[in-house]
């Protein structure tokens, strides 16, 4: 049965761009009240301007806890309930795991993997307060939360992190009658690859992505499958089904995986073959 949404309240973190921003606009579209929360304030309020009174635009840092705290408190006093959670916030990091320095990989899963545990850790006793509540958590993980995509290892490690929480909490709070979505876009025309190619620190990496055209999506289409999946809660969103076939072969089969992984790490070596991203984007998924 679809749930209806209209005055139900979801705050979306990284929600200044990309998937959060798209999200957030099909939300209040739907009926929703939407608490908007990110870094960028200016392109935040841009975001919610013209929700109106439906809408809130919170600054927040997500590897900051007391932020979180703060942003969850905001939502209370704005709308006096809280329905469903997006951890949407993160970024990626292009290169090479013995080439990263031990502060790029904290800041990553301080950012990926801890800034979604501060959501769900102050959000979640909100969410069972919420009288006739929807109990909805959704966590942006990525394709990539099956395996170690060359020159992206660190970064599909923290999506891998985000994925076996969203399993556990499944299964734990399925008793209180939560939904748990994890959601794995594969390459959305967002600025994410511009995004971690600054993070990585190799600017000449900005316009490539890992991904193949046939597979890339608009942020609108991962929004509208992450719509659907509050609406009607799923355990997964993959917003790419060929992609999810593909990629569960490479699961069934390490030694297939392994192999297509050694092509990959190759051809981003030498820089063949590498696609122009189609637009600009996000620091998310």
């Amino acid at each position: 049965m679809s749930r209806k949404l209209t005055d139900k309240v979801i705050v979306i973190t990284g929600a200044s761009s990309g998937i959060g921003a798209a999200t957030a606009r099909l939300c209040y579209e739907a009926g929703m009240r939407v608490v908007c929360a990110a870094r960028r304030t200016e392109m935040l309020e841009q975001v919610v301007e013209p929700m109106g009174v439906q809408g809130l635009a919170v600054a927040c840092d997500v590897r900051d806890d007391q932020q979180v705290a703060a942003l969850f408190e905001q939502t209370i006093r704005q709308f006096g309930r809280l329905d469903v959670i997006f951890a949407n916030a993160g970024y990626g990091l292009n290169r090479r795991v013995d080439r990263t320095s031990n502060e790029q990989a904290h800041d990553l899963f301080e950012t990926n993997f801890f800034g979604t545990l501060h959501c769900i850790r102050h959000g979640l006793p909100l969410l069972r307060q919420t009288e006739a509540g929807l109990r909805h958590i959704l966590i942006c993980s990525s394709a990539a939360s099956d395996f170690g995509l060359p020159n992206y290892g660190l970064y599909a490690a923290s999506k891998a992190s985000q994925k076996s929480v969203a399993q556990a909490m499944r299964a734990e709070l399925q008793r209180e009658n939560f939904s748990v979505t994890s959601v794995h876009p594969v390459g959305t025309r967002t600025e994410f690859f511009q995004a971690a190619a600054v993070a990585s620190g190799r600017p000449e990496m900005r316009n490539r992505t890992n991904t193949p055209m046939m597979f890339e999506q608009t942020a609108e289409q991962v929004a509208g499958k992450i719509l659907k999946a509050i609406r009607r809660p799923k355990a997964e969103v993959w917003p790419q089904p060929l992609a999810r076939f593909g990629l569960g072969l490479l699961v069934m089969f390490p030694g297939l995986c392994a192999f297509v992984m050694r092509r990959k790490a190759v051809t981003r070596q030498t820089g063949a073959k590498s696609v122009a991203s189609s637009g600009p984007a996000e620091s998310n998924p």
